[in-house]
Parts: structure tokens; C-alpha cells; sequence
């Protein structure tokens, strides 16, 4: 996994979780959602790295 995009992956999942957190601690529901989806998309991208790396391997 290239170096940029494993940061960018672990970035926005710990982005999500702390804007998950945030939300539930507030009652935001939006908020919340909002995190959940980042961290989703996070986990995608370190998927799709992962991936890559075992067809350059």
C-alpha cells in the first residue's frame, strides 16, 4: 500500500470515529451518520490498497 493513501485511509477512519463519538456524546444523529459513513469510506480505500498490493505482489 502506497504510503500516501494508507494515511489518507487511516486518517478518515479516525476522523469518523471521533466525529461518530462526537455525535452520539451530543445526541447528533447527523452527525453521527456522518462519521459512520468516513469511517466506511476509509475502510474502502485501505480495502481497495489492499487489493492493489496483492496483484503487485
Amino acid at each position: 500500500m502506497s504510503g500516501t493513501e494508507k494515511s489518507k485511509a487511516h486518517a478518515e477512519q479516525a476522523k469518523g470515529k471521533v466525529k461518530e463519538t462526537v455525535g452520539r456524546a451530543v445526541g447528533n444523529e447527523r452527525m453521527t451518520g456522518e462519521g459512520h459513513a468516513e469511517r466506511a469510506k476509509g475502510k474502502t480505500r485501505q480495502a481497495k490498497e489492499d487489493v492493489k498490493d496483492t496483484f503487485r505482489h
